[in-house]
């Protein structure tokens, strides 16, 4: 089978540098709308009998990117395209992984559902919300991290201690662990709104020490806020380093975190930025590694040492 990429309109330029690292174009397609707001995308290269990556992120705006990355699928699938993956770097949806209170859909549930019915054989994901997820599909879920990316980016000394901002970020702050082999502090909050959060307790020893708050993303940033003021009051050294996958930066995101001591602010390209960035933002492509995983795909072999295994 040949190798095709075919990239949706959320992140061009991830998926164009993908492209150049593997010597492939992606396929030529068109993608608009028609007066009424309704979708049309057209595949406009042949992709008969390849073996399709659809890059991807279903980033903000969330819905229309989910919608774009499903007919760009079902486009590939009905122009004859022996096996399609989806490419997703950031996992909209991630969030709502169970019911919290009861009469509510499970979006991330809906979107796994929708993937297999467009014809998508396979997904590759990047350091999802809740790893948990990988349940709701019926199809494989190939879970990367971009930890090690980040890890190699931060000023770490012995002084440094890593900080999960909730209960979530534990597993993520243990794969930090081995790779940087500090110690680990964890943050315990309640949500009380969609932008705001609220510090309950802090364990860990942070007094004298550098704290790495370590999170999967940073949407609003109410829970680097958070974890942010309760390190200080705990002692810790007023000089924050952040390290968060998917650079959301959403709401009041900016203003709370220009407000805070933070030092280093480290992220991926997961999410095409547009806009005002925080002060001391640096994004780290993930191009080469989602350009490993697809060659590993295409040829069979073990995504092993890319892989979530925790």
């Amino acid at each position: 089978m040949k190798l095709r990429l075919v990239d949706g309109s959320a992140n061009v330029p991830l998926a164009e540098t993908v492209g150049a690292t593997l010597g492939v174009e992606p396929c030529k397609r068109t993608i608009e709308r028609f007066a009424d707001g309704e979708l049309h995308v057209a595949i406009l290269d042949s992709v008969r009998g390849g073996d399709v990556y659809v890059i991807q992120p279903t980033s903000p705006p969330v819905d229309e990117h989910v919608m774009e990355l499903i007919f760009l699928a079902d486009a590939c699938r009905r122009a004859g395209a022996a096996r399609i993956t989806a490419v997703v770097p950031y996992f909209g949806y991630a969030r709502q992984d169970r019911r919290a209170s009861g009469r509510e859909a499970i979006g991330a549930a809906v979107v796994a559902r929708l993937l297999e019915g467009a014809g998508v054989a396979r997904v590759v994901a990047v350091d999802l919300h809740a790893p948990e997820i990988e349940g709701f599909f019926r199809i494989p879920l190939e879970h990367l991290s971009a930890a090690p990316l980040l890890a190699a980016a931060v000023r770490a000394d012995a002084s440094s201690v890593l900080v999960a901002p909730d209960l979530g970020a534990v597993r993520l702050a243990q794969r930090y662990h081995k790779l940087l082999h500090l110690p680990i502090a964890i943050v315990h909050k309640t949500r009380v709104s969609g932008a705001d959060v609220v510090l309950r307790s802090l364990m860990g020893e942070v007094r004298g020490r550098r704290p790495i708050i370590v999170d999967d993303m940073i949407s609003t940033a109410a829970t680097v806020e958070a974890a942010a003021a309760g390190l200080v009051e705990a002692g810790c050294t007023p000089e924050l380093s952040v390290l968060a996958t998917h650079a959301l930066f959403v709401g009041p995101a900016v203003r709370r975190l220009h407000a805070l001591p933070i030092v280093q602010l480290v992220g991926t390209d997961s999410v095409q930025q547009a806009g005002e960035l925080p002060a001391h933002f640096q994004a780290v492509s993930l191009a080469p590694m989602l350009a490993d995983a697809i060659a590993r795909l295409h040829r069979d072999e073990s995504l092993d040492p890319l892989l979530v295994h925790a």
